[in-house]
């Protein structure tokens, strides 16, 4: 049988070895009278478990260097610093997400770096330091397909090893796969996570050709 993981607390969720705040916790509560995201960063999306679920099956080197983009409130970027001691950077256009991933990292023991910006104008020399580069959800507007796809070659271009992105399976996320198939080793795969709840989607993994 599954170990029983007691919560130390009402409203706290633990999925994939890291702790997680619901939307009813008191933390919660207390950051959303002073930060209010705007870009869907208020609360933690399904794809992000998914991306989890992904990397615990198949690793990261240990204490490589990792950028998540569109990072919402980090949980991933939580995740991977705690599980391979990434040295992460979370990413994001919203500086009203931020509070939410201080409070995630100190939950869980870590650090994570913040960074506001638009990751579409993340220069490649900036991108090419990180071997990994995530992010989960992150290609549901039209608009967003092909900046997305220029921030995936350029991060390859630079030096980066590897690109892993999840999405519950948006027609824009197909568009943005097709368009790095015909540039980059690309693999695509159905996927599902299973904590805290079941979530299936697809997972993307982009290597430099």
């Amino acid at each position: 049988m599954p170990k029983l993981q007691r919560m130390p607390e009402p409203n706290v969720e633990y999925a994939y070895g890291i702790y997680l705040l619901t939307n009813k916790h008191r933390l919660i509560k207390t950051l959303r009278k002073r930060y209010q995201p705007s870009i869907h960063g208020h609360k933690a999306w399904g794809a992000g478990f998914l991306l989890m679920d992904y990397i615990n099956h198949n690793g990261l080197v240990k204490g490589a260097q990792g950028m998540e983009i569109g990072c919402g409130w980090g949980g991933v970027s939580v995740y991977c610093a705690l599980k391979y001691r990434a040295k992460m950077t979370a990413v994001d256009l919203d500086p009203a997400v931020f509070p939410y991933v201080d409070v995630l990292a100190e939950l869980n023991g870590v650090k994570v770096k913040s960074r506001q910006a638009d990751f579409s104008k993340l220069k490649g020399t900036d991108l090419g330091k990180y071997r990994y580069i995530m992010g989960s959800d992150i290609c549901f507007w039209d608009s967003l397909v092909k900046p997305l796809a220029r921030v995936v070659n350029r991060a390859l271009d630079n030096g980066a090893k590897k690109i892993i992105l999840s999405d519950p399976g948006r027609p824009t996320f197909y568009e943005l796969c097709d368009l790095l198939a015909k540039r980059h080793k690309t693999r695509l795969q159905e996927w599902y996570a299973v904590e805290p709840d079941r979530f299936e989607g697809e997972i993307l993994e982009v290597r430099s050709s």
